[in-house]
Formats: structure tokens, sequence, C-alpha cells
């Protein structure tokens, strides 16, 4: 009397594309894990930029921004107006937009190198081998973009009157400064930072969610997008917590270092080892607290919207190595 499941599939229910066409391999699946991370990164950097213009003016200007992130956001708000806290939002999702692209799609690519080198079997028995190397080799790489990208926002944030905006700022860096004093002054203490950091963020998440997966008893391909997504966001805070930690002093140098101008023959290290000194241990955690909240937070996001764009995208075939 009634229609079964499967005619009322075949006639009223639209095939997904993602689904049905055939899966993607190659340079085209990894062309969708760079989008992927082009995209979760943007929204999650950009969405995140008052947290770290309050972050950076801790890290710059302690004895004025010294009463804690509520208080930070207040006196911004109070000594320039709402409108503060958005300042460098141009270079944050134009440089992450990039920084994704290369750091997810490289390390999916490294990943599977790595595996078709040693075999799956030895790549699953020294898999966070894999994970940190695939994760340092993709950020270095990510670096070398987001790099001029960051000095201009850090130089935006710290100093509100050096230009109206991206373009107008990379202009000026580019024109008074240089392409490599100008924007790669930064590049030894980014690489610092960033590189322990994404380190950390993938293995930490990579073996976090292999936990949790396996506390649900149920094979990968069968769990709910929802709940996969919620084991996203679980692993990315415990990854990003941990990233966070490790890569605080390079994040506080990296703040330091891109405020102002060198001076005239002064080197990059000996430009880092006077400013460590300076600052001492507890200077170099200035702002954790902030950054913490921030990057957990972000971390949780990227996780969970790479998966879920990877989904759309179809980009499924990356290899598992989690036992």
């Amino acid at each position: 009397m009634f229609p079964s499941q499967d005619a009322l599939k075949k006639n009223f229910i639209v095939p997904s594309p993602a689904v049905d066409a055939a899966a993607p391999t190659g340079a085209n699946l990894y062309a969708r894990f760079a989008l992927a991370g082009a995209i979760c990164c943007a929204i999650t950097h950009g969405a995140m930029t008052p947290v770290d213009v309050v972050k950076t003016r801790i890290q710059l200007s302690p004895e004025i921004y010294n009463k804690g992130m509520v208080a930070g956001f207040r006196q911004v708000v109070a000594a320039e107006g709402a409108g503060a806290l958005l300042t460098g939002f141009g270079p944050t999702a134009a440089g992450y937009f990039l920084q994704g692209a290369f750091k997810f799609g490289g390390y999916e690519f490294w990943k599977k190198t790595a595996i078709d080198v040693v075999g799956l079997e030895k790549a699953s028995e020294n898999r966070t081998a894999i994970y940190l190397g695939s994760s340092a080799i993709a950020e270095f790489f990510a670096d070398v973009a987001l790099c001029p990208l960051e000095a201009t926002r850090i130089r935006l944030v710290s100093q509100p009157t050096f230009a109206s905006g991206l373009l107008s700022g990379f202009s000026k860096i580019l024109k008074e400064e240089g392409v490599i004093k100008g924007f790669y002054s930064g590049f030894g203490p980014i690489l610092l930072k960033q590189v322990p950091y994404t380190m950390a963020k993938f293995v930490v998440y990579e073996r976090t969610a292999e936990i949790i997966l396996k506390s649900l008893n149920t094979p990968k391909d069968q769990i709910a997008p929802s709940t996969m997504t919620a084991v996203n966001l679980g692993s990315g805070i415990v990854a990003g917590t941990v990233a966070a930690i490790v890569s605080q002093p390079a994040d506080t140098l990296l703040s330091k270092i891109n405020k102002e101008k060198g001076a005239v023959g002064e080197s990059l290290t000996s430009r880092l080892v006077g400013m460590a000194g300076k600052l001492g241990v507890s200077g170099l955690f200035l702002g954790l607290g902030p950054r913490v909240v921030m990057v957990a937070t972000l971390t949780a996001g990227q996780f969970a919207i790479y998966g879920d764009i990877k989904r759309v995208l179809g980009a499924t075939g990356g290899v598992e190595i989690a036992k």
C-alpha cells in the first residue's frame, strides 16, 4: 500500500554529489584538505581578533594592561572605542587563510608521504613520530606564507596610528623596511612559536581523539556526524590548551620583535637573546591566560570546522594510522 523506503529515496531524495561522485584522490584530494584548512583557520582566527588584540596589548604594554583579560577589554574600549578590538582583522583573516591551507593540507600530505615511505604497519606503530614530523614540516611552509601578514597585524595592533588597514600597513612596512627586515624579522620567533605549537596541537589532538573514539566502541565510519563534531571539539580543547602553554614564550617574543624596528646592524639572534633576558621567565609568560582561552577555543573550532568541511567536500580519503 505504501512505497518502500528504497523507492522513496530513489524518487524523492536528491543524491549528494560528495557521496555519489567518485572519491577524490591525489592533488584533488589535497586541494580539498587545503581549502578546508584555509576556511577553518580564517574563520576561527578572525573571530578571535578581539581576544588577540587584548592579549597582544598585555604582552607589549604590561605597565598599562595589568589587570587581566576582562579589564583589558574595558581599557581598550574606553581608550580607543569598540572598533579597536577589531584592529588587525584583515591581516589576521588573510594570513591564517593562507597558513591554514599550508598547515592542514600540508599535514595530510606529509603524513601520507611518511606512511608510504615506512609502510602502514610501521607507521601505525610509530604514529606519534609521524604526527610530529608531518606537522613540523607543514608548519614551516605555512609560516613562510603567514609571516608578512602577521608582522603587519602586530604593527597595526601595537601602533594604532601606523596605518589604516592591511593594504596600507603592508605597503608602508615594505617601503620603509623591505621584505626581510620588515616582514621576516619575526620569522625565527614565529617558527619557535608555531612549529612546537602545531606539533603539540596535532599530536595531542590525534591521540586524544583516538582515546575518545576507542571509548565509544563504534567503528569510526559508523559514528554520527554530530558525534564526530563533538569528538573534534573535545580533542581540540585539550590540544589547544597544551599547544598554548608550549608556545607561549615564543609568542611573547614575536609580539615584542614586531612592535618596533631593530637597531642598525643588530642581528635577529641578539635581539631575541636581549629581549628574553630582559623579560625573564615570568615576562615570557605574560598574557598566558588570555592566550589559553583564545587558543583552546580556536583549536577546538578549527578541528570541528575542518572535519565538517572535509565531509561536505567528500575529502575523506586520508590514511588512518590510529589503532
